[in-house]
């Protein structure tokens, strides 16, 4: 049986932020009524957060809720937690109109931590990341230059990006050019 790996193995770059792989991370979609219990039940269960609110993450370490879209969530759980949360969520989901489905391998996840996060993001997406206008448990949905990527600004100011696995090295070397030393413009 072959190992998991993450997309990058780790990689890092230190900048005018710390941009780094976060390394194996595991997502579950979960779709369906949102309002409901069976799936509000199968989603905080997993993770002992609660349901986050639209545009919103709830997250702490590896465990988490991202509002994707009026009927989806992003439920993060520890990498080798998937199978049982997975089989945990699909019991409470019971009867419910609903789906859920171990994506952590199609997915890759950042962190970019460091004063000038705030330009980083701003450079690759359409969002205002302005203080007043984006802030912590901030999640959105949108594009990193020319490709899908979802974020959210955790407590201590830093971002998580989550995106295809596929394009992670395309997105990690966007995120290096909008990190290079003497890049910063001081728009936030």
């Amino acid at each position: 049986m072959s190992k998991p790996v993450s997309a990058l193995m780790g990689a890092a770059y230190d900048g005018i932020v710390r941009v780094e792989e976060c390394g194996l991370q595991g997502m579950i979609t979960l779709r369906g009524d949102l309002a409901s219990k069976p799936v509000m039940a199968a989603a905080t269960g997993a993770t002992g957060q609660d349901m986050p609110g639209q545009r919103r993450a709830k997250v702490a370490g590896q465990s988490g809720l991202c509002w994707m879209s009026p009927d989806e969530l992003l439920v993060l759980v520890p990498h080798g937690e998937v199978g049982d949360k997975l089989a945990a969520m699909t019991k409470a989901l019971g009867e419910a109109h609903s789906l859920a489905v171990d994506v952590s391998d199609a997915r890759a996840m950042f962190r970019v931590s460091g004063a000038h996060s705030r330009e980083v993001m701003a450079k690759l997406a359409p969002v205002d990341f302005a203080p007043g206008a984006f802030g912590p448990g901030d999640f959105r949905r949108s594009r990193l230059a020319q490709v899908a990527g979802a974020f959210w600004m955790e407590e201590d100011g830093s971002f998580c990006i989550i995106c295809f696995r596929s394009v992670a090295d395309y997105v990690f070397k966007l995120l290096k050019v909008a990190a290079q030393p003497g890049s910063a413009v001081g728009a936030f």
